[in-house]
C-alpha cells in the first residue's frame, strides 16, 4: 500500500512541472519515507533513469539536498530519490552491519519495494537504476550492488566502504560499474580501514576489480589543483576492460576528509557531477556505447 503525504491529482498530460515531494510507502509494517525530485523535463511517455541517493548515519533525506543532485537531475533529466533510514539506538541507520549489528530492518527489501512502487507511478528505465550515498549511504549502495544486482546498474560511494558482513555475503550476479570517492584523511571511515568493522578502500577496490575482471593496473589521471594552499590534490584511478566493458573507478582525494567533495571541503571536484558522468555511461547490461557500436 502506498501512502502520500502530499497528494497531487495529475491530469493525463505528457509534461510535468519540476517537483520535489515528500512521500512514503509501507514495507514490513513500517512507514518508510523518502523525498523524490522530478525534473521539469520529465515526460511520462519516455523512460528516464533513476538515482537513489542515501544519507549517512544519523542523517535524513532533507540533509542530502546539499549534494545538489536536484540540479543535476534537472539538467540531465533523471529522477532522484532520497530514502529515509530507520532508527536504531536512537539514530537513523542503513542496516549494513558494523555498529548496526542487532538491527533486523530489511533495507534491501525496502529498496526493492520502493523501486516497485516508483515504477508504478513513473516511467522508470528499469535498465538504468543507480545508487549512491554518503558514508553509511555509501555502504548501503555497496550492499545493493551485492544483494540487488539484478536491479542496480551501477553504484558510487562517497566516504563509504563495505563492512565485513557485506563483503562476506556479497553475491553480485553480473559485472557492476563502481565509483569510489574517498579522502585519505577521512577519520570517520578510515581510508585504510579497521579490521573490526570496515574494509580498507584498497580492499573494496580489489574486490570489485576482481569481480568485474578489470585490468590489474589502473590508468591514472590528475585533476587540476585549483587551490594549492589547501595542500589537497585529487587523482582518478580507473581499472578498465572489465566484463561488459565496465570499469572500477576511484577518485582519491589526497588530504581529503569526511565530506561530500564539491559541496564543501575540497572544491576541485563536484562529487554529484562526477557521479552522474559515471552513471550515464552504463545501464544494467554494461557500457551503453559498447552496445551501440557492437
Amino acid at each position: 500500500m502506498k501512502k502520500f503525504r502530499l497528494i497531487f491529482f495529475y491530469l493525463p498530460f505528457v509534461g510535468f512541472a519540476q517537483q520535489t515531494l515528500n512521500q512514503s510507502i509501507f514495507h514490513d509494517n513500517l512507514e518508510r519515507d523518502y523525498i523524490i525530485h522530478i525534473p521539469s523535463s520529465y515526460n511520462n511517455k519516455l523512460p528516464v533513469p533513476l538515482v537513489l541517493c542515501f544519507h549517512g548515519h544519523g542523517g535524513s533525506p532533507s540533509k542530502m539536498l546539499y549534494t545538489n543532485f536536484n540540479y543535476v537531475s534537472d539538467t540531465a533529466n533523471f529522477i532522484v530519490v532520497y530514502p529515509q533510514a530507520t532508527l536504531f539506538k536512537g539514530e537513523s541507520h542503513w542496516n549494513v552491519g558494523r555498529r548496526n549489528l542487532g538491527s533486523n530492518v530489511d533495507d534491501v527489501g525496502f529498496i526493492s519495494s520502493l523501486l516497485d512502487s516508483l515504477s508504478e507511478s513513473y516511467n522508470i528505465d528499469q535498465s538504468r537504476i543507480y545508487s549512491t550515498g554518503m558514508s553509511n549511504g555509501g555502504y548501503m549502495s555497496f550492499l545493493l550492488a551485492c544483494q540487488l544486482s539484478e536491479r542496480i546498474a551501477a553504484v558510487a560511494s562517497v566516504t563509504g566502504s563495505m563492512t565485513p558482513q557485506t563483503y562476506n555475503l556479497c553475491d553480485p550476479k553480473r559485472p557492476i560499474p563502481v565509483l569510489q570517492i574517498h579522502g585519505t584523511n577521512d577519520r570517520i571511515v578510515p581510508y585504510n580501514g579497521n579490521s573490526k568493522w570496515t574494509l580498507s578502500i584498497n580492499n573494496v577496490l580489489e574486490y570489485w576489480i576482481n569481480h568485474n575482471n578489470c585490468d590489474p593496473s589502473p590508468s591514472v589521471m590528475s585533476f587540476p589543483d585549483i587551490s594549492i594552499s589547501d595542500k589537497i590534490n585529487v587523482q582518478r584511478l580507473t581499472w578498465f576492460n572489465g566484463d561488459n566493458s565496465v570499469v572500477t573507478d576511484h577518485i582519491i582525494v589526497h588530504g581529503g576528509r569526511h565530506v561530500w567533495f564539491g559541496a564543501w571541503g575540497n572544491m576541485e571536484i563536484h562529487s554529484s557531477a562526477e557521479i552522474w558522468k559515471f552513471f550515464s555511461k552504463y545501464d544494467i547490461h554494461g557500457e551503453i556505447e559498447r552496445k551501440i557500436t557492437d
